[in-house]
């Protein structure tokens, strides 16, 4: 099977890196992609502040866990905000031999649709050297 990864550094930006997730997540769904297409976000804590900050921000994703509801929105209960972090988004795209065409189109397209393309993008295909590297870090994310 030809694997690659798509990578791509929304810097701070939240909103973008959300509208490429739901971009994507449209298309595995209208196509019928199943899990040919997989995504997901790797994020870099800030350098500054201190480790409380981080603390602190644990805290919240924990709360938000346990509260569906109040995902995404933010929060209003006087705790101090979080430091931006760097948003990676990490697309992986799996089709198997006989699909070369299909995988090489949607290796084409998603660099170009709107979210993607003001940003700055890698491609890791199956021969390159960093791939294993590539690939351990997607298995790592949750």
């Amino acid at each position: 099977m030809a694997q690659s990864f798509l990578i791509f550094d929304f810097g701070t930006d939240e909103t973008a890196a959300q509208q490429a997730r739901h971009k994507i997540e449209g298309w595995k769904q209208a196509f019928r992609l199943g899990n040919k297409i997989l995504l997901k976000f790797e994020r870099e804590e800030a350098a500054e502040g201190d480790g409380s900050r981080a603390k602190a921000a644990g805290e919240n994703e924990s709360a938000s866990i346990k509260k569906p509801a109040a995902k995404g929105k933010k929060d209003d209960g006087g705790a101090p905000a979080e430091a931006p972090s760097r948003i990676r988004l990490l697309i992986r795209l799996d089709f198997s031999d006989h699909e070369k065409l299909s995988h090489q189109r949607w290796l084409d397209r998603i660099p170009t649709e709107d979210p993607f393309k003001f940003t700055k993008a890698e491609t890791v295909r199956h021969t390159d050297d960093s791939f294993s590297k590539t690939l351990e870090l997607f298995d790592s994310l949750d």
